[in-house]
């Protein structure tokens, strides 16, 4: 039997049925209230929907439909006609290069492709326009040209500021002539994250990690108060956050260390910069503590010691003798900084110390600085001077057998042996500061554990 007999014989047979539950339906009617005729009434519908359903017709299968094969064919434009079009419109380019140390002009603006007469008389000889050759090797300049060299603008950086940088532009006006401006471009903040892992010391660190020299410097600053740097070893790291500055995809400028931690000797330091207002701030651990002592651990950034506060056989008289200092091994010109806040009380020779220099601090402290090659500008007696400022150069003088710092840490005008000073910590965040520097300081655990998950994965292993 066919398909669509089967769907016919399908319909009569509901139709039948829903003929016979209809007379049914009625004859119940007659014998029941009059409130319960709807229910049927909706029970006769839906039959009837049920046969309507039955006895529709199926679409055409899609295999017996016609099919139809349409040709056109398309005119594609001359290649020749393009090519003709692109020539006689005018091409511009834009190029860009690093100024080199002992550039010219005309060595500067052929490497731009820039071959025009007019532009290069007018960057001679314009007062503004001469600031391109002021600019510092290693700037970059743009420049765009037409296809056959002529100038249309060019710009490059100069000064930077707080607010922005100084950037020079030269355009072609509308009398085919030149225009030379200065304008301040805002510069575009960027937040940095890198790790480093110690194998031999950390500037190598730093560099192999491609973090900045000034960064590099303010990690010593941060740390020097916690990280004992002349002893790193091998599988200390360190991971830092900072901040850089670009203007037109170039590295402008660095700007602060914003937070890092520092693993040494199986200790971890940790601290954040938090900005307190008023152009006031400082480094504080995650819970707020202030990281600035009241002394650094040494006057030098980086150095040996190469005699500490005890017994020893003087080095030039020969016999045994108390050592009231502690002797730091550098280079002579190391700079030499103040181990805290104080007042200069004596900057000049002093016998066998040498060129020394005398800071007093307060409650009795007093350091001393011994066998200086020079004093730092405005070192004088009086002079008031604040933690890590420079006030003079390790060097040779008095009775020494080589260039090496001699520090002493004095009580009550007494050496003592600075190792067992205990050194306090500057006062911590007040309560009101608390709930923003403990947002700044969640954020900065976050980039931590950003920069590295292993670390994370390892404890978690270790907690089960």
């Amino acid at each position: 039997m066919r398909l669509s007999d089967k769907f016919r014989q399908l319909a009569a047979t509901t139709q039948v049925k829903a003929q016979s539950l209809l007379a049914i339906s009625i004859a119940n009617v007659r014998g029941m209230r009059a409130s319960r005729v709807i229910p049927f009434t909706g029970l006769f519908f839906a039959v009837c929907a049920v046969g309507a359903v039955g006895v529709a017709p199926l679409a055409p299968d899609a295999a017996n439909l016609p099919v139809k094969t349409v040709t056109q064919d398309l005119i594609l434009p001359s290649l020749d006609e393009q090519i003709a079009k692109i020539v006689l419109q005018q091409q511009h380019y834009v190029k860009e290069e690093k100024i080199q140390r002992g550039d010219s002009l005309a060595a500067l603006l052929q490497r731009l492709g820039v071959d025009d007469v007019n532009a290069a008389n007018f960057l001679k000889t314009d007062p503004v326009a001469r600031g391109v050759l002021q600019a510092r090797a290693g700037k970059s300049i743009r420049v765009k040209t037409t296809d056959e060299g002529t100038l249309e603008w060019l710009r490059v950086g100069l000064d930077n500021n707080e607010n922005g940088t100084k950037t020079l532009l030269v355009a072609r006006n509308e009398q085919n002539g030149f225009k030379a401006s200065e304008v301040t471009e805002q510069l575009e903040r960027r937040i940095e994250m890198r790790s480093g892992d110690i194998q031999s010391s950390l500037f190598v660190a730093t560099d192999k990690a491609l973090i900045p020299s000034a960064i590099a410097d303010q990690i010593v600053k941060m740390f020097e108060t916690s990280v004992d740097f002349r002893r790193l070893q091998r599988g200390d790291y360190f991971n830092v956050v900072y901040e850089t500055f670009w203007l037109n995809g170039e590295l402008v400028k660095t700007g602060r260390l914003l937070s890092g931690e520092f693993k040494n000797s199986g200790k971890l330091a940790q601290a954040v910069w938090f900005d307190e207002g008023a152009g006031e701030g400082g480094y504080y651990s995650f819970d707020g503590k202030s990281l600035k002592k009241a002394f650094l651990k040494s006057p030098l950034e980086f150095s040996r010691v190469s005699s500490g506060f005890s017994m020893r056989v003087h080095p030039i008289s020969g016999k045994w003798k108390r050592h009231t200092g502690i002797d730091f091994a550098a280079a002579s010109g190391t700079p030499i900084r103040a181990s805290a806040d104080g007042t200069i009380d004596h900057a000049g020779p002093q016998g066998g110390y040498g060129n020394m220099v005398i800071i007093k601090h307060w409650n009795g402290y007093s350091t001393a600085y011994a066998h200086m090659s020079r004093f730092a500008p405005g070192a004088r007696k009086g002079t008031r001077v604040s933690q890590g400022q420079v006030i003079g150069y390790v060097g040779s003088t008095g009775w020494s057998t080589g260039p090496h710092l001699h520090y002493e840490f004095r009580v009550n005008n007494e050496p003592r042996d600075p190792n067992t000073i205990s050194v306090q910590s500057a006062a911590a965040l007040a309560s009101h500061e608390l709930p923003k520097f403990r947002t700044v300081a969640a954020d900065m655990a976050h980039r931590f554990d950003l920069l590295r998950p292993e670390r994370n994965s390892a404890a978690l292993v270790a907690a089960r």
